[in-house]
């Protein structure tokens, strides 16, 4: 069902310190709730530092909370084994070059995704990983076989994607997915997840600095600040009819190309 709860997050919060003489507790995400349904976008938007990140990594299981709960279908993430929780929510993170081992061809990179899966047959493997590529708009002729550095960030993004896709997650987190690559490229990542969103009915956690983005895929929007949040709601009234005054300066900061011009 596409109104059905996948992810939510109760009280999150995590504490860090820093010093080793005067310790000082550091505020990395403090009581942030949300939920996200299937074929939902939630976007988690802030400056720099204002916590969006850990609580991805908290969702992603790469970091534990100080307190807090976080269920998957009903279920505290920590009660599945890794590989289970794995194989549910996947991740696309900004820095696509890093998110690849480069000795790698793209072939195996993407077929050990299937192994992860328990996927065995080789003919199996090529024709999922080659359907995959097509339907993000990859032409697999020109990107099977070669490594990782002899793609574009944007064709590595995708592929990112595709890696993704071929788990067949319930749940997608993507930080900052298009801050490293060109505008144009940008749009079409942006436009990706919106239609993987209606047709697999994937629930997207989109973390984002950029409003506009923001606006563009979320069906709703969490706004975030000094790790909390400070607004939430839908992104029409979260944008349009904001209520918090660092929500307000947010918009405010969106560059305007004219005066005159509404964009």
């Amino acid at each position: 069902m596409a109104d059905k709860e996948v992810l939510r997050v109760e009280n999150l919060t995590k504490y860090y310190t820093s010093g080793f003489i005067f310790t000082k507790k550091v505020v990395g995400a403090e009581n942030v709730s949300f939920s996200i349904k299937r074929g939902e976008i939630f976007s988690l938007v802030g400056e720099s530092g204002s916590g969006k990140t850990t609580v991805a990594k908290m969702i992603l299981r790469l970091i534990k909370p100080t307190r807090g709960k976080i269920y998957l279908n009903g279920k505290d993430i920590y009660s599945f084994n890794e590989r289970d929780y794995w194989r549910k929510v996947q991740a696309v993170f900004q820095d696509p070059y890093s998110s690849f081992n480069p000795f790698y061809k793209v072939d195996i990179l993407l077929k050990d995704a299937l192994n992860f899966i328990g996927k065995t047959s080789e003919s199996e493997k090529e024709k999922i990983i080659k359907s995959t590529l097509e339907r993000i708009g990859m032409n697999p002729n020109e990107i099977l076989g070669r490594y990782p550095h002899q793609l574009s960030g944007g064709q590595l993004q995708r592929l990112l994607i595709a890696r993704c896709l071929i788990i067949s997650p319930e749940v997608l987190v993507a930080d900052e997915p298009t801050s490293m690559v060109d505008a144009s490229t940008r749009v079409g990542i942006l436009n990706e997840l919106l239609r993987l969103k209606d047709e697999k009915n994937l629930a997207v956690l989109f973390i984002t600095h950029d409003v506009g983005q923001a606006y563009y895929v979320s069906d709703r929007t969490a706004v975030m600040k000094e790790g909390k949040i400070v607004e939430e709601g839908p992104s029409d009234k979260v944008f349009f009819e904001p209520s918090h005054p660092y929500t307000k300066s947010l918009i405010a900061s969106v560059p305007k190309i004219h005066e005159k011009w509404n964009i």
